[in-house]
């Protein structure tokens, strides 16, 4: 497996243009993205909705879509992955109750997106990514826009980082069939996990550490692509 640390740098890239009002017009889409789709849904925790407020998602998604970034469903980034609608982006990180100062391992980086959402909140975020091009393309894209606090690997993700482990929470970002055991015994006390557990329809499940126990409740309906690799065995 390779990792892809996160560097510093900018994009200036505007769908609606390089002006003032093109940049404008990005803010006001975020914030109505935010009130209409996330807040009015009952999203509150502050932290989340200023990450999703200030992360550019128009650099996310391929340039022919970018005019639906801000639409209220998944849009396709190519390899049969997608990035997630904004309100469970926005759900997910929300449900992990995450803290400054607090380290976060994703499986499924996808465009990067949420991992660039998680970067507002946490202090560190490991990413592991199975289609190798989109691991490449995440880091560039996380290195170009300033995430300095994501690091990206490509490989299966269903043993997770150990050498980074524990974790104060870990998210999911494909359907599993079940949990897999490895990323629940990479936990830290108290840690939190989220991910859709199912096939062509899911749940989301949230998993609590308690010591040796796991304390786990179903919290969301979703539809997810299907974690792919050893968890499929």
């Amino acid at each position: 497996m390779r990792w892809f640390p996160g560097l510093l740098g900018l994009s200036v890239f505007s769908i609606f243009g390089s002006t003032n009002g093109g940049a404008d017009e990005l803010a006001r889409a975020r914030e109505d993205m935010v009130a209409t789709q996330i807040a009015a849904r009952g999203v509150r925790d502050e932290k989340t909705l200023a990450a999703m407020r200030s992360v550019p998602r128009h650099e996310f998604v391929p340039t022919a879509s970018r005019r639906e970034a801000y639409d209220d469903h998944p849009v396709p980034i190519g390899h049969g992955q997608t990035i997630s609608q904004p309100y469970i982006v926005a759900f997910m990180s929300q449900s992990l109750q995450l803290q400054p100062g607090e380290r976060v391992l994703e499986v499924g980086t996808g465009s990067g997106y949420q991992a660039a959402v998680l970067a507002r909140i946490a202090a560190h975020v490991f990413s592991i990514e199975i289609v190798a091009p989109l691991a490449v393309e995440s880091a560039e894209r996380l290195r170009r826009l300033g995430y300095e606090n994501v690091r990206v690997r490509a490989g299966d993700g269903y043993q997770g980082w150990p050498e980074e482990a524990p974790f104060d929470a870990i998210i999911v970002t494909a359907a599993a069939p079940r949990i897999p055991e490895p990323l629940k015994q990479q936990l830290r006390e108290g840690g939190r996990l989220i991910v859709p557990v199912g096939e062509e329809w899911q749940e989301l499940v949230l998993l609590t550490r308690r010591g040796e126990r796991f304390e786990d409740r179903r919290v969301l309906p979703v539809r997810f692509v299907p974690m792919t690799g050893k968890v499929r065995q």
